[in-house]
């Protein structure tokens, strides 16, 4: 399936000159969001060591991660943004092109030593990611894999990850 063909490019957005790969007009289409799921489910199963939890990235990872638990029988973990988690967090304050942002998971969330995967929608920067994967490691988990749906490549936010694979289904340069 062509999945770069169910993504929408918005020139200009959010500001000139940035090509916005809208992943709604995927989601929309029934088959596209069911190869979309199976496919990444497909490329974990072939991972060395299965994740026992998957971590979402709020907002849009919320969409793949819990998908992507099931099919692997493992446990979903919701990483959101400041303020928004009602129990005990662990935080972690990370840099954005225009300031800083925070990240939250609940302490009782995963225990040290657990084997979690990280999935987002997009990686570009790595920024969002790179913060999730420190937040997660410092509290003890192994990281075992990324999942995301989409790469742009020429931004190399794969290169500040943790050296673990790497899990994408459409790039971009």
């Amino acid at each position: 399936m062509d999945i770069k063909a169910l993504i929408r490019n918005i020139p200009d957005f959010p500001k000139p000159g940035i090509i916005f790969r809208d992943i709604t007009t995927l989601l929309k289409d029934a088959k596209g969001l069911k190869y979309v799921i199976d496919s990444l489910a497909y490329k974990c199963e072939q991972l060395p060591s299965l994740p026992e939890y998957v971590i979402g990235i709020e907002s849009r990872g919320f969409i793949f991660a819990p998908a992507l638990a099931y099919h692997l029988n493992a446990g979903f973990v919701p990483v959101r943004k400041k303020g928004k988690l009602p129990a005990a967090v662990y935080s972690i304050e990370y840099s954005l092109e225009y300031g800083t942002d925070t990240l939250e998971i609940h302490q009782d969330a995963v225990s040290p030593g657990a084997k979690v995967m990280i999935v987002d929608d997009v990686i570009a920067t790595g920024g969002t990611a790179k913060a999730a994967a420190d937040l997660l490691t410092r509290i003890g988990c192994e990281i075992v894999a990324f999942g995301f749906i989409v790469e742009l490549k020429g931004l190399g936010g794969r290169n500040r990850l943790p050296n673990v694979p790497c899990l994408t289904l459409v790039e971009y340069d």
